[in-house]
């Protein structure tokens, strides 16, 4: 996709070139202080040993003469407040309506990458659960930006579906299936019924499952990888690794490449001589860099906190760039209904299932309410709330206005959609296109910061700003009619675009 055109980065570019120094744009709180505002004068003035007052006074006569700028006022000490012409938000929303799906998008062509994100890859001993639903919408919703961007991305599930866990769950299904209670360590739930209740093997199944589950939640994989298979190439990596052997037990001496200790590898022949999970990472990690991503993204738990610093001494150990590998972490999730906390465990039974949080809430919901908060900060949902269809719920809002928006084109048939801005455009008006202006920046920074929680913190304000010229201005039938479905068209495309990013439907109709 081709890089389109951002009449705010321009602007910004423009007025740096005028005072010689990077200037950074800001929306003033009050109308009265202009469209935008810039403290450049502040910071340059020192530096140049020159007053910021006079210097602002200079920036902003070269600021008047150029076409997006109606007047510039210089404020207080040395604050620059630009009141923008109509014409720059003709340009603005013509920008818009001219790229279409695409605004907003390619900022990473210039250096476009083959990027894995593995997420989930919760251990197959049960449905997922709302907890590691988490992980999916936080790792999807990142790579959904980060193909924005225009990096490939391909998406990976990696089961860990061999040691200790997974023989406590096969015997959990074997007790219940012999009409016994499962063993004090294992696992309960009614699912186990409908596992114990097929022949063989009921791994699989449970993978059929939990695959199944996760394209409902809107998550395609395009590759699942098991631990079980490659333990079996551990011996071809074994001798690439700085290792010692200590009470049996082969350790890696990781600690010495960057780790907060040493790893073992493979257990005591006392303790079974069979591979740690940490050794499945070895040959995980040289896989998937094997296979030319240029970034392997891991999406833990904050409670792998310490898988950090052992998968980078691994890649150094193994003679890759660290800097390949990169690891997100998330913080837990709690479910709260009618006030109460909802308690979670998979053994025990008790756990919310993500099929059962999708039958009450609805898929759009789980996936906002799982990607609205930044993955550092635990996330409380209100079930109660999630589940409302009013305002109230704030996935219903910003999709309201979407369907809302298609209503008005609806209505409007094959009326003529224009961005020529008239004379003067309303100050509602004015919010508005500011606000769609500011999408390419908006995602470019959440790519940027793996943080995609800002996408629909950013459509409800988006969504705010489109009702209130709703309420404040009739489109159809208008004198500004053409100008007015210009602005309504573009606005649900950055709507749309901003709920595909959360992995939420932008529905015509509501």
């Amino acid at each position: 996709m081709d890089t389109v055109s951002d009449p705010l980065r321009e602007l910004g570019q423009q007025l740096s070139q005028a005072a010689g120094e990077p200037v950074t744009l800001e929306r003033p709180a009050k109308a009265e202080h202009g469209d935008y505002a810039t403290n450049v004068a502040l910071q340059a003035g020192p530096r140049a040993g020159r007053a910021p007052r006079d210097l602002a006074e200079e920036l902003a006569s070269k600021a008047a003469r150029l076409d997006a700028v109606e007047r510039a006022e210089v404020a207080g000490p040395g604050f620059l407040n630009l009141f923008l012409a109509p014409a720059w938000f003709g340009d603005a929303l013509a920008a818009i309506l001219e790229a279409g799906r695409d605004y907003g998008a390619g900022f990473a062509n210039a250096d476009p990458k083959r990027i894995q994100v593995e997420m989930v890859s919760a251990n197959p001993t049960g449905p997922v659960t709302v907890a590691s639903a988490r992980n999916g919408a936080y790792g999807d919703s990142v790579a959904r930006l980060l193909e924005l961007g225009g990096h490939e991305i391909e998406r990976e599930y990696y089961y860990n579906d061999a040691g200790a866990q997974m023989e406590r769950f096969r015997a959990s299904v074997d007790a219940v299936r012999r009409g016994e209670e499962p063993p004090e360590d294992g696992y309960r739930g009614a699912y186990l019924e409908e596992l114990a209740a097929l022949p063989g093997d009921p791994v699989p199944p449970m993978l059929e499952r939990i695959e199944i589950t996760l394209e409902r939640f809107r998550i395609h994989f395009d590759s699942w990888t098991r631990q079980s298979e490659l333990e079996r190439r551990l011996p071809d990596y074994l001798p690439r690794l700085d290792t010692y052997e200590r009470e049996g037990a082969i350790w890696a001496r990781s600690s010495a490449y960057g780790d907060d200790e040493d790893r073992v590898l493979l257990r005591s022949p006392e303790q079974g001589g069979k591979p740690t999970y940490r050794a499945a990472d070895v040959v995980y990690l040289a896989d998937k860099l094997d296979r030319g991503y240029d970034r392997a993204v891991y999406v833990l738990g904050a409670d792998h906190h310490g898988t950090r610093n052992w998968y980078a001494a691994v890649a150094r150990m193994l003679g890759y760039d660290p800097e390949r590998v990169e690891v997100l972490l998330y913080q837990l999730v709690h479910l709260t209904r009618r006030g109460a906390l909802t308690k979670m465990s998979k053994r025990r039974g008790d756990v919310v299932f993500l099929d059962d949080f999708m039958d009450e809430v609805g898929v759009d919901a789980a996936r906002w309410f799982l990607v609205n908060r930044g993955p550092d900060q635990t996330i409380e949902i209100d079930v109660d709330v999630a589940a409302e269809r009013s305002e109230k719920n704030p996935v219903y809002y910003v999709q309201y206005a979407h369907a809302r928006i298609a209503g008005i084109l609806r209505n409007a048939g094959d009326a003529e959609v224009s961005a020529a801005a008239p004379p003067v455009v309303a100050p509602e008006e004015r919010d508005l296109i500011k606000r769609l202006a500011d999408f390419p920046g908006v995602v470019e920074e959440a790519a940027a910061r793996r943080g995609p929680q800002a996408i629909p913190n950013y459509a409800i304000r988006v969504a705010d700003d489109f009702h209130r010229v709703y309420h404040h201005h009739r489109v159809l039938e208008s004198k500004e009619q053409a100008f007015r479905l210009g602005l309504v068209k573009a606005t649900q495309l950055v709507i749309a675009r901003c709920l595909d990013v959360a992995g939420v439907a932008a529905p015509e109709r509501m």
